[in-house]
């Protein structure tokens, strides 16, 4: 769809700027023959030294349009001059001819008034560009091209009924989101099974949500469903330095689309010109709010039988002016929410379509281990894991690729070329240590998932969990386990290494954050229970909060003070508590850590249950480097049951 769109628009927008490049290359010609002459004198004054000067003996001028000729003697040779003098200056020179003839200075002069071509090229080059511009005009206005002469026109994208190729079935999850639009498609195409009954269909809907969830999408299902042109345009497509351009724009779009109705009009990006008006320090946006003004009546002036449905997606659906959500216009709001596990699930399933991947990859797993991912991220996932196998030269995409992109899309890629010091590699293994070990004493909730001492972003390492199952809310004692997680790092460096680093920086700064968020938002704390202080929406316009005063006073601050810090010191020493308790654990994970760099889950329970002895993991990977890196006679060990041999790793894995 998108590759027709753009190939129709392409020959327009080229050959518009063909049209520019002639109508300027026309315009420097006439200027040159117009202006570009030289209308000194100087020229007739050489003519007039010519036949003055005893030095030549001038005989004969002829005199053609603004060409002189003369014949003259010089030295015993006869020569000839040419010479160009200006159109004003010829009837001069005739005069200056006749006397000069009359007192014997010349023999003869002759006058040929020639055809004057240069006139006619001026009048043939004005006509051209005036004619050009009419057809230019007149061809944009056939063709629709959005060129300068329709600036104030829609720049909506247009998709015809056969172009869109997406329905709801090609849309993983979101079944409430697609029911609650069901009715949409259903009045796009029946109309007249609603007007009977009186009922108005809603004229807007609003999609609000996260970005990556597929909003669009949804739009375009139910375009596609319904089987109507889809005018899809961005918010930021109506805003233009000019004033007026992006009401004029809205309503031309809102005129297409009539014309072309049933149709649906797609805004997407709406907060670009639907943000509150008069909002913050400094007003508003004039043109914004003219155009936001614009849309406000178009959809005021749609009627009980224009079958045109304007749908708008925004991930600040905060923002919007409220006179923009009323009943009557942008009426229906329907959210379109992360999606959870099985719907994750789902959407790997679309995705991997047409992608080979190996017979023990296991989405459900996959879906597991990304928690909060939306689509697009799910998609960007499976693409990176592709792109992982081809650079690793595999013909199917293996559950380590899933992973390591996985890792990719959260953490960004490792850094395997940085080469930290023997000591920042054994604080760091001690640190990580110390968040695996506490989250796998206390969790309830998540396990272990992968722990690396691979320098990763601006980490020197990282934990990584994944739940085991999703939950849509965080109790007291999940979030007091958070907290005790996140400091396990700090406490691990306190007790194995007797010193403490900066390392533990954006740990502390997430404690605090939810021992702030449990007092003054969620009302968990002892000492203030079923309180909360402030809002918890963040102003998002400058100056919003302007004259705000704190709900609480400068006593009961000093007290919230108290009890984050009672709340993060206590957690601190259980962390403290569990990791002296469990401290064979944390050195065998620490040493395992130094040896390989990296440790995934099932070795990292390994590790645990067996109370940090590294024994039996040792004596496996002894065997099996005796059972592959030794020659063998036996033809049955280079047959297919024998592995390859390593090969070093194209791409780091993440």
């Amino acid at each position: 769809m998108n590759n027709d769109n753009g190939s129709n628009n392409r020959k327009p927008h080229i050959s518009g700027l063909i049209f520019y490049a002639v109508l300027v290359v026309a315009l420097c010609l006439l200027f040159v023959n117009l202006f570009g002459r030289d209308t000194s004198k100087e020229k007739v004054e050489y003519v007039y030294n010519y036949i003055e000067s005893e030095e030549y003996d001038v005989s004969d001028v002829t005199v053609r349009g603004n060409s002189v000729i003369l014949k003259y003697k010089q030295d015993g040779k006869e020569l000839t001059k040419t010479l160009d003098v200006p159109y004003e200056s010829v009837d001069e020179l005739i005069e200056f001819l006749r006397l000069s003839q009359k007192t014997g200075k010349i023999e003869n002069y002759t006058y040929e008034e020639p055809f004057d071509w240069e006139i006619l090229l001026n009048i043939i080059i004005i006509v051209a560009v005036i004619g050009s511009v009419i057809v230019f005009i007149i061809f944009t206005r056939q063709s629709g091209d959005k060129g300068v002469f329709s600036f104030g026109q829609s720049r909506a994208k247009l998709a015809a009924p056969n172009q869109i190729k997406v329905k709801f079935k090609d849309v993983a999850g979101c079944a409430e989101e697609k029911e609650e639009l069901q009715e949409m498609v259903d009045f796009l195409k029946n109309p007249g099974k609603y007007q009977k009954l009186g009922a108005k269909i809603p004229k807007g809907v609003i999609l609000s949500g996260p970005p990556g969830t597929g909003k669009t999408l949804l739009a375009k299902a139910v375009a596609g469903e319904a089987g109507v042109p889809f005018f899809h345009m961005s918010g930021s497509d109506f805003v233009e330095m000019f004033v007026g351009v992006g009401a004029s724009r809205v309503r031309s779009l809102f005129s297409d689309a009539k014309k072309a109705a049933p149709a649906v009009i797609f805004i997407d990006e709406i907060d670009a010109v639907g943000r509150r008006r008069g909002s913050g320090l400094g007003g508003g946006h004039d043109e914004r709010e003219q155009t936001l003004n614009q849309i406000l009546v178009e959809m005021d002036g749609f009627d009980t039988n224009t079958n045109v449905i304007v749908m708008a997606a925004t991930n600040r659906a905060d923002v919007l002016d409220p006179a923009l959500l009323r009943p009557g216009r942008f009426d229906r709001r329907v959210h379109v929410s992360e999606p959870d596990l099985y719907e994750r699930e789902a959407i790997l399933k679309i995705h991997a379509e047409g992608k080979p991947l190996n017979k023990d990859v296991d989405l459900m797993e996959i879906a597991r281990a990304t928690v909060g991912f939306t689509g697009a991220d799910l998609s960007n996932l499976l693409n990176e894991a592709a792109l992982l196998a081809a650079r690793r030269n595999k013909k199917e995409i293996t559950p380590l690729e899933l992973t390591d992109a996985t890792y990719r899309v959260m953490m960004g890629p490792e850094k395997n070329s940085k080469k930290p010091t023997e000591k920042t590699r054994r604080l760091t293994a001690y640190h990580e240590a110390g968040h695996a070990i506490i989250l796998r004493a206390i969790s309830t909730t998540d396990k272990v998932d992968r722990v690396t001492i691979i320098p990763v972003g601006q980490a020197g390492g990282f934990t990584s969990h994944k739940p085991i199952e999703d939950t849509e809310f965080r109790t007291k004692g999940m979030l007091l386990e958070d907290i005790k997680v996140s400091l396990g790092g700090r406490a691990a460096e306190e007790i194995f290494l007797d010193d403490i680093s900066t390392g533990a920086g954006s740990d502390l700064q997430h404690c605090n954050r939810i021992a702030t968020a449990m007092i003054k938002r969620f009302g968990l704390s002892d000492k203030f229970k079923n309180m909360v202080f402030g809002n918890d929406s963040d102003e998002v316009f400058i100056g919003g909060s302007y004259g705000q005063v704190q709900p609480y006073s400068d006593v009961t601050a000093a007290e919230i003070d108290e009890e984050i810090k009672s709340i993060i010191d206590s957690c601190y020493d259980d962390a403290k508590a569990i990791l002296h308790d469990k401290a064979a654990i944390v050195e065998g994970l620490a040493q395992r850590l130094l040896e390989v760099n990296k440790v995934d889950g099932p070795e990292f329970e390994e590790i645990y249950t067996s109370n940090g002895d590294l024994t039996a993991i040792h004596a496996r990977e002894a065997e099996m480097k005796e059972k592959y890196s030794n020659p063998s006679s036996d033809e049955e060990n280079k047959g297919d049951d024998a592995p390859p041999a390593p090969t070093p790793d194209p791409l780091p894995a993440t």
